[in-house]
């Protein structure tokens, strides 16, 4: 039940409880029974044997379990112990992979433990009549709290009694300015978060005043505890390329089960004998099957991984990488994203000029600015502290912004407040919106005042009151926070200070306007998303004309597009939201539950979206996009739980940069796919159609995993670190729909498997020595013929394994390999040398006999050079006449 807009008396009265005595402790025992601890629920996390369970839900390696399973089976019936060696690689292989997947998914979800670490841990209350701290845990509603400046608020509550109060909210609404609080407002019950000025949340902070509140809800029922809600709720979705691995892993299970059902029907009806027919079986679907695809993509997401933390950027699951490379929008909150979260002196007005001053310390300063800007410090409670250089902030922002606006111009708040001490004042309270100050300058009492223009116009009896007031409301129209300052001398210190002794008949002295600042990078960021067909949203708790007009000056709000407030938003439903979205650049005061349906408004037009936020108020919408950017300086640990990445330098420009690393490891695993699945297609046609026309296996299951795990999979990895292409954030985004195989590529990649196949059939029949006639009459299943088949699959084996070799640098570029330097990527050259070193190994040393290999004839290595040689050839010419071509997006 809402609290805000009901009297502080009835709320008491509807809590049972007294403002004076507080509870009693009868009441706070039958309450906590009621309502439980004072802390939010935990999601239940997943164990070790789950996450690694979780593991053997990926049809590939289902069937490769499958294939194991059967040799095991045709093992145990041989004699041969030498047999036991391809199920236990095989099992190696899945075990290995599973292990490296719960390596990459162990960090347990943060967001919830990071909530709960946010609620303050001791508190002041009125129990019995008796003010006691106790565990904020221990809380309950009803409960009578005292709060102060500094305080961490524990629990919600209704404001009962309030002196000058300013609760610091931006984790909770996204407001960069404390939010003025008034227990005696009158506040409408459909009200923002933001405008709940009778209200304190749990997890935010009181910077100035002070308070007495009744508790109204704990726990998962504070606002906090519905955003905790809301992130339980908030569904994790696979990103594209998690969908496309598992869809091309499905496919790929059908392709070898119909091969296998195939080849055993050809099987019996020659007579061949079933345990054979089932090895190859085992073959056919171990050569269906890419085992280091997962593994290899893990690889080079880890890659890039490691690229991205030197740019500022950690990512926190692994497929966000090319997920953000996707994204076609970003939905950003401004406050500390594209502002830098602080208040900063921007222009000066002083009575009697023309027109206002820009402030820049590093100029040359006017002395009638310079006493603007001495008597506003002088009339501060804030203090900014400076240490090597480091800046910080204590108190209200808009007056450290005064503060460190006359610190840089020669006047630190220590030196002036020395010259000019303070003797009285008058702190500021909501209601007269303004604050004075009484100080001795050259021997003379002087009252400093500040605060809202309209306020103070009506108690200044001199200056140019009409320019001021235009210039005001100039100001304000640039999105500009702007206070008046005034003065007047008096004779003696009143006995009694009252607003009607110390602001009256004042003499109007300027202007002095502030603003949370955009970032300088952010506007450059802006532009580059643009020309990268991305679609930049703000979505911030502030006020729609301040938030438009930083918007317009970083290039979000351009021509016909609108900015709407949370009001407006809730007014729509879905469809007209639908309608309507592509046109809002600015979402301003705006709540948790509304972020989430900008998010999927978005993304039921199949769009990638991102969202960058800091504080708590963005983690479900953090969690729910497609990829969530935090920020490391100034974000929550809330923010950087739900979010997939977290920017270490807070900067909006560092995104570019990652969205453009996504892009280019995209494009490398793309590269990598495609070079695997044409090895892998290559290896099916061979085996299927060796089976059909002679009635044998070219290659053996163990042949076929040392292709896919080394000749195949070191020269993949190197694939992957292929550097990124100087032109890729000039290119749109890729449709969220856009398959993997898009722009002929799939055709590509068939044809070259069909190639492979062709050059091992050929390879194969070379080396057996026997003539095609008699290939085809199925002589190589006579016992003599044995030298014969071990030798067409040494044969085989060899251009099969150096053809990928050669093939891996084909697939480097989609222009001529010689052209971009066929050699430049160091890490292929590495790998490719290890991958031949390794499968020389075992074709000239003892190691052959476990792989079923031997040794050829010297003219037969010549020819096998020529056959894997002719990949090359075949990808230039192709190349050449553009056959293959450059794809843009």
């Amino acid at each position: 039940m809402t609290q805000h807009h009901r009297p502080a008396d009835e709320v008491v009265q509807t809590l049972g409880t007294n403002p004076e005595t507080g509870l009693t402790q009868a009441q706070v025992e039958e309450l906590r029974a009621k309502y439980g601890e004072n802390r939010l629920k935990e999601k239940k996390k997943k164990t070790m044997l789950q996450r690694f369970l979780e593991q053997f839900k990926d049809v590939m390696i289902l069937i490769l379990i499958l294939a194991a399973i059967i040799s095991f089976v045709v093992a145990c019936t041989g004699h041969d112990p030498m047999e036991f060696f391809e199920p236990a690689l095989i099992l190696l292989i899945v075990v290995l992979n599973a292990v490296m997947g719960v390596v990459q998914e162990s960090k347990a979800e943060h967001a919830l433990e990071a909530l709960q670490n946010l609620s303050a841990p001791h508190t002041r209350v009125i129990r019995n009549g008796v003010e006691q701290i106790i565990d904020a845990s221990e809380l309950v509603p009803g409960d009578i709290i005292k709060l102060e400046a500094g305080d961490s608020i524990p629990a919600d509550a209704r404001l009962i009694h309030s002196v000058s109060l300013k609760s610091e909210e931006s984790a909770l609404t996204g407001e960069s300015v404390p939010t003025e609080k008034d227990s005696r407002a009158v506040v409408a019950e459909d009200a923002p978060l933001g405008d709940r000025s009778t209200m304190v949340f749990s997890g935010c902070s009181i910077t100035y005043g002070t308070a007495i509140a009744v508790v109204t809800a704990t726990g998962m029922d504070t606002e906090m505890g519905k955003i905790a809600n809301l992130l339980e709720s908030a569904d994790e979705s696979k990103t594209p390329l998690q969908e496309k691995l598992a869809k091309l892993g499905t496919y790929l299970g059908f392709v070898a089960i119909a091969a296998c059902v195939v080849i055993f029907v050809i099987g019996l009806i020659n007579k061949i004998p079933p345990l054979e027919i089932f090895m190859t079986a085992v073959s056919l679907a171990v050569s269906a099957i890419p085992e280091g695809l997962p593994a290899i993509v893990t690889i080079v997401l880890s890659i890039g991984v490691q690229r991205m933390v030197t740019k500022n950027a950690i990512i926190r699951r692994l497929p966000a990488v090319e997920t953000l490379g996707s994204a076609s929008v970003i939905c950003s909150d401004k406050t500390g994203t594209l502002t830098q979260n602080r208040m900063t002196l921007v222009r000066t007005w002083c009575d009697g000029q023309p027109e206002s001053d820009a402030f820049d310390p590093n100029g040359e300063t006017a002395e009638h600015t310079k006493n603007l800007l001495r008597l506003s410090a002088l009339c501060c409670d804030g203090s900014v502290l400076i240490e090597d250089g480091h800046e910080q902030h204590i108190g209200d922002p808009t007056e450290t912004a005064l503060v460190l606006a006359a610190h840089k111009i020669g006047m630190p708040k220590d030196l002036i407040n020395g010259e000019s001490p303070r003797v009285a004042e008058l702190p500021f309270d909501s209601d007269r919106k303004l604050m004075s100050t009484v100080n001795r300058v050259n021997g003379k009492l002087m009252v400093i005042t500040k605060g809202a223009f309209d306020m103070m116009a009506e108690r200044c009896v001199s200056g140019d009151l009409a320019r001021a007031k235009e210039m005001t409301e100039r100001m304000s129209a640039d999105a500009l926070r702007v206070l008046a300052v005034g003065y007047k001398y008096i004779d003696e210190i009143p006995a009694e200070l009252t607003s009607e002794e110390l602001e009256n008949g004042l003499t109007f002295i300027g202007l002095v306007a502030m603003i949370d600042p955009p970032r300088p990078e952010a506007k450059a960021a802006v532009a580059v998303c643009h020309k990268a067909g991305i679609k930049v949203v703000m979505i911030t708790g502030d006020h729609v004309v301040t938030a438009s007009a930083i918007a317009r000056e970083l290039g979000i709000l351009r021509e016909g597009d609108l900015a709407i407030t949370g009001a407006e938003l809730d007014a729509m439903n879905d469809s007209e939201l639908d309608a309507k979205v592509s046109q809002i650049s600015v979402y301003a005061r705006v709540s948790p539950e509304n972020k989430i349906r900008i998010v999927r408004a978005w993304q039921r037009r199949d769009q990638v979206v991102s969202m960058t936020g800091d504080g708590v108020n963005d983690a479900p919408a953090l969690k729910a996009a497609d990829i969530g950017c935090a920020m490391g300086i100034t974000g929550t640990d809330v923010a950087k739980g739900a979010a997939d990445m977290t920017l270490t330098d807070d900067n909006f420009a560092t995104i570019v940069d990652a969205v453009r690393e996504g892009r280019g490891i995209y494009a490398n695993i793309k590269k990598v796919v495609g070079y695997l699945l044409g090895t892998n297609i290559g290896e099916i046609l061979c085996v299927f159609f060796a089976m059909i026309l002679w009635h044998s296996s070219p290659l053996l299951s163990m042949q076929l995993l040392w292709i896919n795990l080394v000749t195949d999979s070191l020269p993949a990895i190197a694939l992957g670190m292929e550097s990124v292409d100087a032109g890729i954030m000039e290119q749109k985004p890729k449709p969220k729909r856009e398959g993997l195989f898009a722009h002929g590529f799939g055709i590509q990649i068939v044809l070259q498997g069909v190639m492979f196949g062709a050059l091992t059939l050929i390879a194969f029949w070379i080396g057996t020595g026997l003539p095609l006639a008699d290939l085809m009459n199925g002589a190589l299943l006579l016992d003599v013929n044995e030298h014969a088949l071990h030798s067409g699959q040494t044969m085989a084996f060899i251009v099969l394994a150096m053809s990928q070799i050669v093939q891996s640098y084909n697939m480097r570029t989609q222009r001529s390999l010689f052209r971009v330097g066929p050699f430049k990527n160091k890490n292929l050259n590495l790998a490719a040398l290890a991958a031949f070193a390794l499968t020389a190994l075992i074709l000239f040393t003892p190691a052959r006999i476990a792989f079923g290999l031997e040794l050829l004839r010297p003219e037969l290595y010549l020819i096998a050079v020529g056959l894997f040689l002719v990949p090359l050839v075949v990808m230039e010419f192709s190349k050449a006449i553009g056959l293959v071509k450059h794809k843009h997006h």
